[in-house]
């Protein structure tokens, strides 16, 4: 397979006819049944979606909270007809076919309604991170020549708001901040709905996602609505057999809808499995109450998010008397359920992590609290849809056995390569990085370094971007030794560095309720001790090429505003380093080995 560059040809099934998931795409070894999956002609979302809307049209699918703990409950009924007004509103604007509609926003109801909207008046989605900065914004709707915007739930609206261009549309969403633009209520109030079930073609593109930024620029990556119905359905027989005979399915939606990880396992696959009940979180402030609302019964989340989680038990209970307790039989069932019940996760029957690396001690510390918390590996460019761990094949430290109807493989490299039944059409406007991302045979080429043990089982060793140089002539693989870091309860995050140096060195931010309290000089003292412990420790596991030479305390937190984190919440490492490169000469110089940036 090779992906499709010409935009235009999307709209015009007859022209991108090799771009079909081929059969091997559906062939997997061992413990697939070719025959589940095999389909001349795939069911697509919005059939999906129209069935439900006909078939259980009183289940209610969304439950959207609007402040001072009242909530908004949307039927399939009820999300079909604002959705179908809201199309019929779009092609009165005569948009052209295939026009790219975008959707700046938290996650909340009307996003999906949004959507669904967008792809009925027969337009392309394009989401937009709701943290990200005017100029990432404007670029995004400069780049894909967006001919209208939604504009949702936003907590930096203000400085956002300029890079909006004056002769851009824009639709307000009902929870959107305070604006001049056309209200989706008035809208949906006044416009007839389309009526019928709007088909789409299956290679007609459905959404253009614009990456995170980790490593430069955004990329477009083009899904056409073939491979999304087909990975969504995937993704649903996942959850659903990771769940056994769960009758009850709940969900809370508060990872970026605007992500891969989000807008598949939770946006398409509800969208997929009728049954499903979506609860969205108001605010990071209530976000407790959020999931105690919801009371999950599938959650996923990301690594940064796990580790806050048991910080925050380690807070309450430190990690050796909560050992202590669970080592004790008469009182462990009651202290786990207590404790899974204070993070609103005691009905959760699978977890899901993903987006980046899960350090395998903290897989262990949710399994002993009874949450079966398993490790997925996934990319925009294959709609979240490469490696699963499961049930009966995981271990903590790898991210699972190629998922149905993936190929994976291990270059002369050691780069991860993967064909995928989500296996992106291309980059949009980016032939050149189409032609860089793919192998002669049509493997995608992922950037990952990995083992794959003879059973299918992947373990993620690093970047290959990420991997240096030291002045030794010795490559350095950061991921692996950051995790080793992470799993310490005062480290909230790290990075590993030392390009040119003489040795590697770890720059690290501590836990969230541990820097208020190092004005103390006696906390200080105590910080310092066991990072100075721990460095230790994490050295005598490292071959001597990949020992750090200190740790280094950061003088503020890595985030989202400060533009350290992505809008997923992985490490920009180049951000990073670029804002110490200065001081890194001083540091070599130092004597000690933990000491404060």
């Amino acid at each position: 397979m090779r992906p499709v560059n010409d935009f235009n040809s999307l709209h015009n099934p007859s022209s991108v006819r090799n771009t079909a998931c081929p059969l091997n795409f559906f062939i997997q070894r061992g413990h697939f049944n070719p025959r589940k999956f095999v389909m001349s002609k795939p069911v697509l979302i919005l059939e999906h979606v129209f069935a439900h809307e006909k078939n259980r049209p009183d289940f209610v699918y969304m439950t959207q909270p609007i402040g001072n703990g009242q909530v908004i409950d949307y039927s399939w009924r009820e999300t079909l007809k604002q959705a179908r007004s809201m199309a019929a509103y779009l092609q009165a604007q005569n948009l052209a076919p295939g026009a790219r509609v975008a959707i700046l926003s938290k996650n909340c109801a009307h996003f999906i309604m949004a959507e669904l909207a967008i792809w009925m008046s027969g337009c392309t989605t394009v989401a937009i991170f709701p943290t990200e900065s005017g100029e990432t914004i404007r670029y995004v709707l400069d780049h894909s020549e967006a001919s209208l915007l939604f504009v949702g739930k936003l907590d930096t609206w203000p400085e956002q708001a300029s890079s909006v261009p004056a002769s851009l549309p824009c639709i307000a969403f009902p929870l959107a901040p305070d604006n001049q633009f056309a209200k989706w209520d008035d809208i949906v109030a006044r416009t007839a709905p389309l009526q019928g079930e709007i088909a789409r073609a299956p290679h007609d593109l459905a959404m253009i996602m614009y990456t995170s930024g980790s490593t430069g620029q955004p990329k477009g990556v083009m899904h056409n609505f073939e491979r999304i119905s087909v990975t969504a359905e995937l993704i649903s027989q996942s959850i659903l057999e990771s769940a056994g005979d769960l009758k009850d399915y709940r969900i809370l939606s508060y990872l970026p809808l605007a992500h891969v990880f989000e807008r598949a396992w939770v946006g398409a696959a509800s969208l997929t499995h009728g049954e499903t009940h979506v609860f969205f979180a108001e605010s990071l402030d209530t976000f407790i109450q959020d999931l105690n609302r919801a009371r999950p019964t599938f959650f996923i989340s990301v690594p940064r998010l796990w580790l806050k989680f048991q910080q925050g038990v380690f807070s309450k209970m430190p990690p050796a008397k909560l050992d202590l307790l669970l080592s004790i039989p008469i009182v462990k069932g009651l202290v786990k359920k207590k404790i899974l019940k204070g993070l609103g996760l005691d009905q959760v029957v699978s977890a899901g992590s993903g987006s980046a690396p899960l350090p395998a001690d903290l897989i262990i510390w949710y399994r002993k609290l009874g949450l079966n918390l398993l490790e997925g590996y996934g990319m925009t460019e294959d709609f979240a849809w490469s490696h699963n761990c499961t049930n009966e094949i995981n271990e903590p430290g790898s991210v699972g056995i190629p998922a149905n109807g993936v190929q994976a493989r291990i270059s002369p490299e050691g780069e991860i390569q993967l064909k995928s039944p989500g296996q992106m059409v291309g980059y949009y406007k980016r032939p050149d990085l189409d032609a860089e991302a793919f192998t002669e045979d049509g493997f995608f080429k992922t950037g990952d370094q990995g083992q794959q043990r003879a059973d299918g089982l992947l373990k993620i060793t690093g970047r290959l971007k990420e991997i240096f140089k030291t002045s030794k002539g010795k490559y350095v693989a950061p991921a692996p030794i950051e995790n080793k870091l992470n799993v310490h309860p005062m480290i909230e995050m790290s990075i590993v560095s030392g390009v040119s140096q003489s040795a590697a060195y770890a720059m690290v931010v501590l836990a969230e309720d541990i820097r208020p309290k190092v004005k103390d000089p006696e906390v200080r003292a105590q910080v310092e001790k066991e990072l100075s412990e721990l460095l230790e420790r994490v050295n005598s596991q490292l071959a001597d090429y990949e020992k750090l030479r200190m740790l280094v305390i950061a003088n503020e937190a890595w985030s989202i505003e400060n533009g350290f984190l992505t809008p997923t919440m992985k490490i920009k490492r180049n951000r990073i380093e670029s804002s110490v490169e200065s001081q890194v000469p001083s540091w070599y110089e130092k004597s000690g080995s933990v000491f404060w940036a």
